[in-house]
């Protein structure tokens, strides 16, 4: 069970309207807050719900906002993990509907992604515009957050790897573009992965990416719409990542037990002699870099 020592703070979930709905739902109704935090980078998609699921603390986030209202492109996704750091969050876990590249990942089923390929470009993709800082990313997944959630035994088609291609969006590929992202190595493509995963990194939080398969993406050469089978299958993958999550949240004793290597990801990276960084700018972004800085 969590509790105030250890590595473990509090737990973040991102997620769309279907899986926060069911977890707000289920919080202790006694410990729910509603937070309005603003952030140097704006406000964040909706209204953070803090509370506690069991012993846990846990912090609910609706990426695309109260009605869906923005697009994978517009999401503020700066200010959405400035918002959950600054609410003493240590550990993100990220859901997300996609598409499915290969024919052994159904719709469906569940996938811990350990990799990802980034092919947004209209999007920022660091919090230190006025310094050179420079993260480690070889591994955007983190190894000690997969581990707990493919222990917790709540699902059995959770695939326990995988590579999330991050397209821009907002529409869906072309057959070409789709056979593109099977050559690349990808085994599912979505439009939300980033540039959260880095600037998580940035935050000095483990983040782990719980893919939601779909549908297969148009290069299975679908006699039916895309949409429909998104729209068709969304529920039960909402189904499926509320109950391995349900069973995660029971025990978190391996987040307490054992530290992320992302907890200390700026230990070595800000190339930026401290002297040269503007104090304003320091203060500004304190709750990302305070611990070094």
């Amino acid at each position: 069970m969590a509790g105030s020592h250890g590595h473990l703070g509090r737990i973040a979930i991102i997620g769309g309207t279907g899986l926060g709905t069911r977890l707000l739902d289920e919080l202790d109704q006694s410990t729910v807050q509603h937070d309005t935090t603003t952030t140097p980078f704006g406000a964040p998609s909706d209204r953070i719900t803090t509370g506690r699921f069991g012993d846990v603390d846990v912090a609910l986030l609706l990426r695309h906002g109260p009605g869906h209202r923005y697009n994978p492109s517009t999401v503020p996704y700066r200010a959405n993990l400035f918002a959950l750091k600054a609410l003493g969050c240590t550990h993100v876990v990220a859901s997300g509907a996609c598409g499915s590249l290969r024919e052994e990942v159904a719709p469906g089923d569940l996938m811990l992604c350990d990799q990802i390929i980034d092919r947004t470009v209209h999007r920022p993709r660091t919090f230190y515009d006025s310094a050179a800082v420079h993260v480690e990313l070889a591994d955007p997944c983190c190894p000690v957050l997969r581990r707990w959630l493919q222990a917790s035994g709540g699902h059995d088609r959770l695939h326990s790897d995988g590579t999330y291609v991050c397209m821009e969006g907002p529409g869906f590929s072309t057959r070409a573009e789709s056979n593109m992202h099977r050559t690349l190595g990808a085994d599912v493509v979505g439009m939300t992965a980033m540039p959260e995963a880095r600037l998580a990194r940035e935050a000095e939080m483990a983040y782990a990416l719980l893919a939601l398969p779909t549908d297969w993406d148009c290069w299975r050469g679908n006699a039916d719409s895309v949409l429909e089978h998104v729209l068709a299958n969304l529920e039960r993958a909402t189904t499926s990542a509320m109950d391995l999550l349900r069973s995660a949240l029971a025990d978190t004793g391996p987040l307490n037990a054992e530290a992320s290597p992302a907890h200390t990801a700026l230990d070595l990276a800000i190339f930026t002699d401290p002297a040269h960084i503007d104090e304003a700018e320091r203060r500004r972004l304190r709750p990302l870099w305070g611990r070094v800085l």
